[in-house]
């Protein structure tokens, strides 16, 4: 079962241990945070406030996996998900970097449907995306891998998958891809995403709630690498994120825990 894990679980009570960190609170070490775009916004605006208010030096790197996988082999001290199949496939593309028994699901969001600014397809709610001529796009990879059909088929009607596939006109590799998509072309009605989105970007969508019946949660992992268990400062960004004043930020762009 994964735990929340204490200081005391990380740090060693060997002398080198205890050296390595006081040098590098001496010398204000840089934590470096690598993870997906979704979750980016709450933790970049973590990261700034934790910085501020302790005099730590917390930067945070988002994007595709591919962006920034081979800059965080050499320097990563804690590493963040979209989704609990993300962490997996993390730790599966970089076993010698996560420490997996650090993996910790910190915060949720729920599935939501943009519409374009206005609503002036009146869509308001998810049965209005089964109707004819209704184009719909979706995110297919990084933490909505199947997150369209969970939510079709979560009443196990078969009908309502047939109906939504039939109207989706653009499936996305990734959430960053699909804004592009979004605010360029702006050929779909309706987008399956994250709330966080429309939150992060208010100006591009209106939010239409899914609802209970087809409502899907997924959450964003935190982990630690094996380099950031030994950092003094990154332990103590991570106990910040999921602290009060964490949860008040993450609570901000969407998140609860």
């Amino acid at each position: 079962m994964r735990k929340m894990l204490k200081i005391t679980t990380f740090l060693t009570v060997s002398a080198a241990t205890i050296m390595y960190v006081s040098l590098q609170t001496a010398l204000g070490s840089t934590v470096y945070v690598y993870g997906p775009g979704g979750p980016f916004p709450a933790m970049n605006a973590a990261a700034k406030t934790f910085n501020k208010q302790y005099g730590e030096n917390v930067t945070v790197e988002a994007g595709p996996l591919n962006k920034w996988k081979t800059e965080a082999q050499n320097n990563a001290d804690i590493i963040y998900s979209g989704s609990e199949n993300m962490m997996t496939d993390f730790v599966s593309k970089m076993p010698d970097l996560i420490d997996e028994k650090t993996i910790y699901p910190a915060y949720i969001r729920p599935a939501a449907i943009l519409v374009h600014p206005g609503n002036p397809l009146h869509i308001n709610r998810f049965s209005d995306l089964l109707k004819p001529g209704i184009s719909v796009m979706v995110v297919q990879g990084a933490g909505q891998t199947g997150l369209w059909e969970d939510i079709a088929g979560k009443n196990g009607n078969l009908q309502t998958i047939r109906k939504l596939r039939k109207n989706i006109v653009y499936y996305a590799p990734n959430s960053a891809d699909a804004l592009h998509y979004w605010e360029s072309n702006k050929s779909p009605d309706a987008w399956i995403i994250y709330n966080i989105w429309q939150i992060s970007h208010p100006g591009s969508a209106d939010i239409v709630p899914i609802g209970k019946r087809h409502i899907i949660y997924r959450d964003m992992d935190l982990s630690f690498t094996y380099k950031g268990e030994k950092n003094s400062a990154a332990m103590k960004f991570y106990h910040f994120l999921l602290g009060k004043d964490g949860k008040e930020i993450f609570k901000k762009y969407g998140w609860h825990g």
